[in-house]
């Protein structure tokens, strides 16, 4: 964890260290529902093994928002921030290992410590540019030009994650899906 969030922006490492002291261990078995709509996200956690998935149910079907893996942050990211209940879910596919802190303790240590509040705040602008790629993807890539990019950018999600899951994240057709990942040498 500690070299993941030196990645982001270095910070004094006894700050860090004091930080990192108040994340605590979490294991889930595979497929449980760390959080539902209507819940609020009281934690914020990092991927020590495991793969996860956020997702809506709309009409029983779902629609995959993300993937988390280690070594990343997984949660719900506005629901934990703002302390407001989630719209969606956060499922464990396999099961899964993390550090976890308690979002008041988050607030506390940011509070006390500049560092940390600039070091979240970069994490922040990370995970607001991988939306807007993820979000001009959508909107202007056709299924070919989806499909491409992500196996470029995670071909191993591809032997992690079931291939219904892979064709919801980008929004293609499962059968389309089959045809170009059969097509299209990983």
């Amino acid at each position: 964890m500690k070299d993941f969030l030196n990645k982001i922006h270095t910070i004094d490492q006894a700050i860090l260290d004091k930080y990192i002291s108040y994340w605590t261990e979490y294991t889930a078995p595979k497929k449980t529902i760390m959080t539902a709509p209507g819940e609020t996200e009281r934690y914020m956690y990092f991927v020590l093994d495991g793969v996860q998935k956020s997702y809506y149910l709309n009409e029983d079907k779902q629609h995959v928002i993300a993937f988390t893996y280690p070594p990343s942050f997984s949660g719900i990211p506005e629901s934990f921030l703002t302390q407001t209940p989630s719209k969606y879910f956060l499922e464990t596919i396999t099961e899964s290992s993390f550090l976890r802190l308690p979002f008041k303790k988050h607030q506390q240590l940011m509070q006390e410590h500049r560092e940390l509040e600039t070091l979240f705040r970069k994490a922040t602008e990370l995970f607001l540019i991988g939306i807007v790629e993820r979000h001009y993807e959508l909107m202007a890539f056709d299924i070919n030009q989806r499909f491409t990019s992500f196996a470029q950018r995670s071909p191993h999600l591809f032997n992690l994650v079931a291939h219904k899951d892979l064709a919801s994240y980008l929004r293609i057709d499962s059968t389309n899906f089959s045809k170009l990942f059969n097509a299209i040498k990983i």
